[in-house]
Formats: C-alpha cells, structure tokens, sequence
C-alpha cells in the first residue's frame, strides 16, 4: 500500500470502492429533596430516555452507559441509553430536540451533534439553540495509528512521505463529516501535506480496512483503538490531544511532534430540549459532577482512555461556543459539505 501507486487511478478507486445559570453543590443526590420537582409534581417519576447519537459498541455508547448507570443509580429510575445512529447524529439530533421538555427525554450530545453538524449539513430539521446544555462529560484523544508492519515509525516520517509522494498516502476515518475526518483534515492543513481522505461507516470498518492493508493509516478515537494497540496489530504515531494522554503514556502528541498547538480532542456532554424546567436541569448537571468524581467511574473512563471531566452549566455553555468556532473553520477550510 505504502508506494508509487498511480496517484489518479488509485484516488478514484478508493473514494468509489470504499465505501448561564445557577449550579447545584456536587454531593451525591443533590436536590433529591424537591430540588428537581416541577409544576407536574417531583421529577423524576418513571424512567429517563437518553438518546445515542450512534450504534452500540462504540465510543460514544461507552461512554453514554457510564452516565446511564450512574445517573439511573442517584436519580432513583432507569435511565435508558436508546441509540439512535444514522447520518453522523443528524436523526438523534433531531428526535432529541423535538422531544416533549418534561425531563424525561435527553440528549448524549458529542463534538459531532454540536459543534460539526450545524456547520456541515446544508439543511437540518433542528436549530442548534434547540437543546440547551447541561454538563461537559468526558473527552477522548484520537490517534494516528498505522499497521503493525508499517514503514511510518513516527508522525515526522507520515508527513515527510506525504510531501515526497503527494496524494499518494490515504488515511481512513469513520465517515465524512466525523470528528476523526476533520481531524485529519486539521492535520493535513496544519502540515501542509496531502494524504487522500477514504471514509467507512465507522470507526471498526476503518480499522478493518486499515489492518486489510487498503489503506495506509487511520485517524480514530482512542477508545476504538486501544484494544488493538495493547494487542500489537496496530502502532500509533500520535495522539491529538493537548497532552500526552495515561493510556498511552509513551506516544506523543502531534503538537510534540511538530505542529505547535495541535488540538483535536473528541468530547461528550448532556443536553436536553430547550424549555426543560431549570430546576431539573441544575439537578442532572449537580448529579453528573458528582458521578464524574467517583472512583469507579473514573476507572471505567480510564480503561478506554477517556477522561471525565465534568464542571458547570455555563462552562459547557462557553466550551460549546469555542468549539462551533473552531470546526466551523475547519470545515470551510477543508470544503467538506453534506447536502
């Protein structure tokens, strides 16, 4: 794969052929006691819906279940993680924002829902202002990664056979639009360098194809990586992050390695439809930090690489608005559009 291959023809082939308010104090069960009751009586009363922008078994469901769990635990009712994949998180996204604003219906919002979608789909059913946010969640790095059998040891050999075989190199994301496509696409601007974008559907498909050999490197999340990384099938060039992350305490980072400032970090967060009572918006953001600090789910975070981090309403608000600036350019710059 790795080679002279004629750049036109190989090009066409694979894109064709692959296919702010007041928070609560963060105890346990803060607000239990009539901090979340409403005009219909205390909240909640039967069980939480919360929709999955994306299908079972991938980063954002893991992550989602954690919260599911735990928030089920100090809520006193099942809240429900439903995935509802399809279009980058276009369909989850909307069902979220024309649910009835009772409490009883939340959004597992990501990077993608919020700050990627609105700038990349010509049209949406849903504004951007229809979910409001409650908390920031967790992150996770991405990562380079190449085969095992790769000739690329490190990201300063990527980017050096980019530039002597312009177009010839390819890398693989989990479809067009994703976090992981604009990561790379941030990459390929910030070093100047191009290397043929292939989409799959999903993050396993592009690993698959990756370790097929069709393909020269994949940009991943952390979490849908790790496995084969720990298991030798797979190597990693560099994580995306700021900092190095404890997962992968010996791979740098790609600002490390050459392009100062580099950050493409995917995250996660709470978001319900707008017009959902204050009062149980502040209890699940008290509720959610609180989950956040506790050691056991810190473990499971930190068994797939991500970081819990959760702060207050206004501080997603803020990271929300910083994070539609930045991937709005981002996608100018790279042209990417979804009709």
């Amino acid at each position: 794969m790795f080679g002279p291959a004629g750049g036109a023809t190989r090009r066409q082939m694979l894109a064709t052929g692959l296919g702010l308010m007041a928070t609560a104090a963060i105890v346990p069960g803060a607000a239990a006691q009539g901090g979340g009751a409403t005009a219909g009586g205390p909240w909640p009363s039967r069980p939480i819906r919360m929709i999955v922008p994306f299908p079972a078994g991938g980063t954002t469901d893991l992550l989602a279940r954690i919260m599911a769990d735990g928030l089920g635990t100090r809520l006193g009712q099942p809240v429900v993680a439903e995935n509802r994949g399809g279009a980058a998180g276009v369909i989850a996204a909307e069902q979220a924002a024309r649910a009835e604003p009772d409490g009883y219906t939340l959004m597992f919002a990501s990077i993608g829902t919020v700050a990627i979608l609105p700038h990349l789909h010509a049209r949406i059913n849903w504004r951007p202002e229809d979910l409001v946010p409650i908390v920031l969640f967790a992150d996770v790095p991405n990562v380079v990664v190449v085969r095992a059998d790769s000739p690329l040891k490190t990201l300063a050999d990527l980017l050096a056979a980019a530039r002597a075989r312009p177009g010839e190199l390819s890398y693989a994301s989990s479809g067009i639009g994703s976090s992981l496509h604009l990561s790379g696409e941030m990459l390929k601007a910030q070093a100047n360098v191009d290397i043929l974008h292939v989409p799959f559907r999903g993050g396993a498909d592009s690993v698959n194809q990756l370790l097929g050999g069709r393909i020269d490197l994949s940009v991943n999340n952390l979490p849908s990586a790790i496995a084969l990384l720990r298991g030798g099938q797979v190597r990693a060039l560099a994580v995306t992050s700021p900092e190095r992350t404890p997962a992968l305490p010996d791979v740098p980072t790609v600002a490390e390695s050459g392009l100062p400032g580099f950050d493409a970090t995917a995250w996660f967060g709470l978001q319900a439809p707008r017009g959902t009572p204050q009062p149980i918006i502040d209890r699940l953001n008290a509720e959610v930090r609180s989950l956040s600090a506790e050691p056991a789910a810190k473990a499971k975070a930190d068994m797939v690489g991500a970081r819990l981090r959760a702060g207050s309403i206004a501080d997603f608000a803020a990271f929300c608005e910083a994070e539609n600036v930045k991937w709005a350019e981002v996608i100018r710059r790279s042209g990417a559009k979804v009709d």
